[in-house]
């Protein structure tokens, strides 16, 4: 064989007799190193940091959420306990009319203070009272009980059964009410 025959050896190929790695561009590709003793201690403690960090803020988070319902409770409670202290006195009042003997029409006239007083606080409080007489019927805040005849138009509210109550704009109970129906027909029942 001649020196213009022999074939030249490259380096993959001498790789690839030596068993070493080469790259799809047959470069060679240097092997990794085995991580040193000092780079795997730096990366546990970091794990163990990172690990240490996330537990405590789930503590936290179940802390801070503990705390809001706690908070939460209390509120209600304190709300609860500001309306029954405002309340003590329309009590006073009711046991003072009860005890109270003398005619009908005083007792009367004592539960209409009452009342009036009670009306003033829950109104103070956001009630709202709903009396639709003479108003168009409104199915999303009255419940129609019947239908008579009236001279008011048809499907106005003739009588309230049953005032309505709203805490601000949270309906609590629909007034109950007859609603004004054609004057040719004789009171019907609604059905519910």
């Amino acid at each position: 064989m001649s020196d213009d025959e022999t074939t030249a050896t490259t380096p993959a190929s001498d790789e690839a007799a030596d068993g070493g790695e080469t790259s799809e561009a047959g470069l060679e590709l240097a092997p990794e190193p085995p991580p040193s003793a000092e780079l795997v201690a730096t990366l546990a403690r970091e794990r163990d940091d990172l690990r240490d960090q996330l537990l405590r803020r789930r503590a936290d988070f179940e802390n801070y959420r503990r705390r809001v319902e706690r908070d939460r409770q209390a509120a209600g409670q304190e709300a609860i306990a500001d309306l029954l202290k405002a309340m003590v006195a329309t009590l006073d009042h009711l046991d003072l009319a009860v005890s109270t003997e003398g005619s009908e029409g005083a007792l009367r006239d004592g539960v209409v203070l009452i009342q009036r007083g009670l009306f003033a606080l829950l109104e103070g409080r956001g009630l709202v009272v709903d009396d639709p007489i003479g108003k168009p019927f409104d199915p999303e805040r009255h419940q129609a009980l019947s239908q008579e005849a009236s001279a008011l138009p048809e499907g106005a509210v003739v009588r309230v059964l049953g005032k309505g109550y709203a805490y601000k704009d949270k309906l609590l109970r629909p007034a109950l009410v007859v609603v004004s129906g054609p004057s040719d027909t004789a009171p019907t029942e609604a059905v519910h």
